[in-house]
């Protein structure tokens, strides 16, 4: 199995390398204060052997490490992945949905699926001699990176407004990151990360900029497919970047390649309403000017998705959805989802139950559903505490 990068927009390959990020072509056409142009995917170039095997493969015994662009000997020893796949009952049983199933990525090292990323770029960095990786972050791609650098023996260094959570900061340091905190959003955050990248080097993983930031989160569609035997019918995603969206695309796409599975899921998009930028892009067609975002949920908290026009393809080539849920109701489903299955979401992972529970109604009864539920409750207490009582 081979690999290369190719430019969606143009179609115009590549060979992988640590210098390339962007489409040197379509990049040229950014405009300001649009999402990221010339964003590259990895794509698979199977041979006939590579479509045979996987063609008559069973589900349970793919590998999603081998289709990944890096061997796996550069990987480091950290368990990133093979997260667990929920049956909880309890909820099951409220909405009436029998296979409704909850894949648990707080479960990862640092309690985020942004180490799927991480975990990648980590193993390409030691594949290509780099020793420094350089992230802008509101917080969980940071704490990930850290965290994941540290068992591979990278120097992180790290970007974030300084209004990030503060336990995601705590996180980042105490893995030994150099945490650079700055006055402003993350789209500032973001242009002191390429500045510091062009003045003192290192492996930039900024999400969408980085290739290997959508591959790596492929990592998950892989696995719900391996643990439930096919693809589901249904997957709610929680949606700020569109990077994780997009990531779970491309696993499904990459299966539909190979031959292992027929289609790709529903997914469904779940954005809180105080930062939908791709939301209305898929229903306007277009994005527009930039709204300032504001919502509980931080992690998914963006004016300008990296991933956005990448993110809106993926929706529009397979009768994807989108839904948009208030701050409110995913305090509601962060509480409901703890109390109902024992699993604590921070507010960006919950959007994913309140996308669900506002649209569980109109899904089939026997239908396949995959809630994503992203990152831990304990990343972000102060937001969690708006949600219930404290007793005195």
């Amino acid at each position: 199995m081979t690999f290369a990068y190719r430019c969606p927009q143009c179609g115009t390959s590549y060979q992988i390398s640590a210098e390339l990020m962007l489409c040197p072509s379509c990049s040229r056409q950014q405009r300001p204060h649009r999402p990221l142009a010339g964003i590259l995917e990895t794509v698979l170039q199977p041979d006939g052997r590579d479509t045979q095997r996987y063609r008559e493969m069973s589900p349970a015994a793919l590998d999603p490490l081998e289709l990944l662009p890096v061997g796996r000997q550069h990987f480091p020893a950290i368990p990133v992945g093979n997260t667990p796949l929920w049956q909880p009952e309890r909820l099951r049983a409220l909405y009436k949905k029998p296979h409704l199933y909850l894949k648990d990525d707080t479960a990862n090292p640092t309690g985020s699926f942004k180490d799927r990323a991480s975990f990648l770029v980590a193993a390409f960095a030691r594949k290509y001699g780099l020793e420094r990786v350089v992230v802008a972050s509101t917080g969980n791609a940071a704490s990930s990176m850290a965290g994941v650098g540290a068992a591979a023996g990278l120097e992180v260094v790290i970007f974030v407004p300084r209004n990030a959570p503060r336990a995601k900061l705590v996180q980042s340091l105490q893995c030994g990151a150099q945490v650079v905190a700055v006055d402003g959003s993350y789209d500032q955050a973001s242009a002191l990360s390429f500045d510091f990248v062009k003045s003192h080097g290192g492996l930039c993983r900024n999400t969408g900029y980085n290739p290997l930031t959508i591959e790596g989160k492929k990592t998950a569609a892989l696995e719900i497919y391996r643990d439930l035997g096919g693809v589901p019918d249904y997957v709610f995603v929680p949606v700020g970047d569109g990077v994780i969206l997009s990531g779970i695309y491309k696993g499904f796409e990459d299966l539909v390649t190979l031959g292992m599975a027929e289609r790709v899921p529903t997914l469904i998009a779940c954005q809180a309403r105080g930062s939908d930028a791709i939301s209305r892009a898929f229903t306007e067609g277009e994005f527009t000017d930039p709204r300032t975002p504001g919502t509980i949920a931080d992690s998914i908290s963006v004016g300008v998705p990296a991933a956005g026009v990448y993110a809106v393809r993926c929706l529009s080539r397979n009768n994807g959805r989108c839904v948009t849920v208030s701050d409110a109701e995913i305090t509601a489903a962060q509480h409901s989802l703890a109390a109902g299955s024992g699993l604590f979401a921070e507010p960006a992972a919950a959007a994913a139950m309140a996308g669900f529970t506002s649209v569980a109604d109109t899904l089939p009864r026997e239908s396949r559903i995959v809630l994503l539920i992203t990152g831990s409750g304990l990343k972000d207490i102060d937001a969690a505490a708006k949600g219930v009582e404290m007793p005195v």
